[in-house]
């Protein structure tokens, strides 16, 4: 039997009957919130083909789920021609950089994978007459000159600017998703999703919140860019995933904001990592990098309406599990070691 034949029985009214597990392809699977997303789906019950190219992913991620029988894993760029073989119910596409330093790094593989991996997965879901989720980007409102920031706001981007690659890139993932929508009638889910943190951030991904935990767990300067006035609003992981979660099972075809309305300053940010790793770390002060946001703060009211969705995780506590997660790290803990020793 084949893994996308395979049936789950269940009972209802004392009789047994057999019903279709969900298969769902989820790409970027070795990412942070990728490789977070397939644990959510397995648990589900669903069966799950993850798909990545480790360009900024990692097989650490997501190597608990290889014994599984209901997971299986693909090692491929998606701006080439995917196949998957077997049937699909779901495509949750996250296969992207998605910080700074990386699509800055990688500018033109940060175009492709948004636009000619976006067309390869939707001509997937087409030929698979599957559902499929982008994950957009609050990215895609620029600078904004609307706060907080609501989906109906087109935006504020300079697109030849240096953060343009990333922009852009899921600017256009979103106008061809709605195209297949409106063209092909392609069931079809925008994600737009704001600053996310939690267990499986890279050290060297250049956000924020791993570079100031890192620099502070190591006793460094830590590095606030500009004046430490803008602002952001951090969502902890499990909820992010758990609005993905019920975003791809609703009828809102139309994007919908995902993130923490709870907005802070990166300065008060930064000094509420000193304070919970009880470092004696200083903070610093750097330039400003060119188009870099000066308010991030979502509203999550679609959600609210569409999904029932919100928030539960509080900063603070999700801070505390990140925390945890990032003393764990090898690095830390062989530094931890040199310290007692």
């Amino acid at each position: 039997m084949k893994k996308s034949e395979h049936r789950r029985i269940t009972v209802q009214r004392g009789e047994p009957e057999i019903q279709p597990v969900k298969r769902a392809l989820v790409t970027g699977s070795a990412g942070f919130i990728g490789s977070h997303l397939c644990d959510r789906f397995i648990k589900e019950g669903y069966n799950v083909v993850g798909m990545d190219n480790l360009l900024t992913g990692t097989l650490k991620n997501i190597e608990h789920l290889f014994p599984l029988k209901n997971f299986e894993f693909f090692f491929h760029d998606v701006s080439k021609f995917v196949h998957v073989p077997g049937d699909l119910d779901f495509i949750l596409h996250f296969a992207s950089p998605a910080s700074p330093a990386d699509y800055l790094r990688m500018p033109i593989q940060t175009l492709k994978v948004g636009s000619l991996g976006t067309h390869n997965l939707l001509g997937l879901a087409k030929a698979k007459n599957a559902r499929i989720l982008m994950a957009s980007t609050s990215e895609v409102y620029g600078d904004p000159l609307v706060h907080p920031q609501h989906e109906e706001y087109w935006g504020h981007v300079n697109p030849v600017g240096p953060r343009g690659v990333y922009d852009e890139a899921k600017r256009f993932q979103e106008a061809i998703t709605m195209a297949y929508h409106n063209y092909h009638g392609l069931d079809t889910r925008i994600a737009r999703i704001f600053n996310t943190f939690g267990p499986r951030m890279r050290i060297d991904d250049g956000r924020a919140l791993p570079a100031f935990i890192s620099q502070a767990l190591k006793g460094d300067d830590i590095t606030v860019f500009g004046s430490g006035s803008q602002t952001r609003s951090f969502c902890y992981v499990d909820d992010l995933v758990e609005g993905i979660f019920r975003l791809l099972h609703s009828d809102c075809y139309l994007p919908v904001n995902l993130g923490n309305p709870e907005e802070i300053s990166i300065k008060q940010f930064a000094e509420e990592i000193v304070s919970l790793t009880g470092s004696e770390s200083r903070i610093v002060f750097k330039p400003l990098p060119e188009d870099d946001p000066k308010q991030r703060q979502p509203d999550v009211s679609r959600a609210k309406q569409k999904l029932g969705w919100q928030p539960v995780i509080s900063r603070q506590e999700g801070l505390k599990r990140t925390l945890e997660y990032f003393r764990s790290l090898p690095v830390f803990l062989k530094q931890k070691e040199t310290q007692i020793n």
